[in-house]
């Protein structure tokens, strides 16, 4: 694989490094290429825009399908609860419906933003690396981010890039270009600011779209798992920050589960998304789908994954371990 850096003719000014691969919108760049290990983008950059977000609770309904994509959508929220005899009959029913994604938006706007999480989320890819997607998907057109990360170098345990790279990313040929990591030379707060103004730049650039009804990027699909307390990225029950609703991307120093420091999308971003996918396995996570899909109860707080309200597309990956209390 190749890194490409930028020659550029006296007048042009260099362009930030996470913006490389799209050089093809500047004709007076020429670019010259050297082998190197597989590299994530780490963005650098900076500015702000502001919208509210509205959490909604939602009402679902329960689809029990058994290695088919079956389920039943909720009229106001377009929320689908699909619900599997075990988690290798959802691995595979997740990689027909990522597939059949990219390839609707590679068709229609030539291009496909993801957003990974981390946990078992990446493990339930597995099957996208198999015949036949591994074949049919144009990997060339995917752009990877990340709804959250700790912030620790990429080749440390806890690094969701570390575990995306290792479980899925180095099995598909995405471009090095395509993929953005956050800057991990620089504290929460500052890797926060600068993951954020690197999407207003490939907003800028067309990559990722805008949302007409939030102003908060848009992106195609985002997949989420969910932990055992019901938080989502790194959004957790009671914290200060599942109320931001100015910033795209946040910093959290005081994270109830290590490691501390990390960077989070919002949920504005998190809820302006074209399709959400909520990949949740395992008798452990029982209770929590039990609240979020099966409780009626309006007065409790409201945990972060039921704070998920997408303006496009949401729909539940369960197996029947996760699903066994509703």
């Amino acid at each position: 694989m190749a890194s490409c850096y930028l020659v550029l003719p006296p007048p042009v000014r260099t362009i930030p490094n996470c913006l490389t691969s799209f050089t093809r919108s500047l004709p007076s760049v020429q670019l010259a290429c050297q082998p190197v290990v597989f590299k994530p983008i780490s963005c650098s950059l900076r500015p702000k825009e502001e919208v509210s977000v509205t959490n909604l609770n939602f009402k679902k309904q329960l689809c029990r399908a058994k290695a088919s994509m079956a389920g039943v959508s909720d009229e106001k929220t377009q929320g689908k609860v699909q619900v599997f005899d075990s988690e290798e009959d959802l691995a595979l029913a997740l990689a027909k419906y990522v597939a059949h994604l990219s390839n609707q938006f590679v068709r229609e706007r030539g291009a496909f933003t993801v957003v990974l999480s981390g946990g078992s989320l990446i493990k339930s890819l597995r099957k996208l690396v198999d015949a036949p997607h591994i074949d049919s998907v144009d990997w060339a057109r995917w752009h990877i981010f990340w709804v959250d990360e700790r912030v620790v170098p990429k080749d440390h345990p806890d690094s969701n890039y570390l575990l995306a790279h290792n479980g899925f990313l180095s099995k598909v040929p995405i471009p090095a270009g395509n993929v953005y990591a956050i800057n991990d030379a620089l504290s929460a707060e500052g890797a926060a600011d600068d993951y954020e103004t690197c999407l207003k730049h490939l907003v800028h650039n067309k990559i990722i779209e805008l949302s007409g009804t939030t102003g908060f990027p848009k992106f195609d699909l985002m997949l989420l798992g969910m932990g055992p307390d019901g938080h989502v990225a790194s959004l957790f029950p009671g914290h200060p920050l599942v109320q931001e609703s100015k910033k795209w991307v946040a910093y959290i120093k005081d994270s109830p589960k290590p490691p501390p420091e990390r960077i989070t999308f919002s949920f504005p971003v998190i809820n302006s998304s074209a399709h959400v996918a909520l990949v949740v396995a395992g008798a452990g996570k029982a209770d929590v789908i039990r609240k979020a899909l099966g409780s009626n109860d309006q007065k409790s707080d409201l945990l972060p994954v039921q704070m998920v309200s997408p303006e496009g597309n949401l729909a539940w990956f369960l197996d029947k371990d996760a699903a066994s209390k509703l």
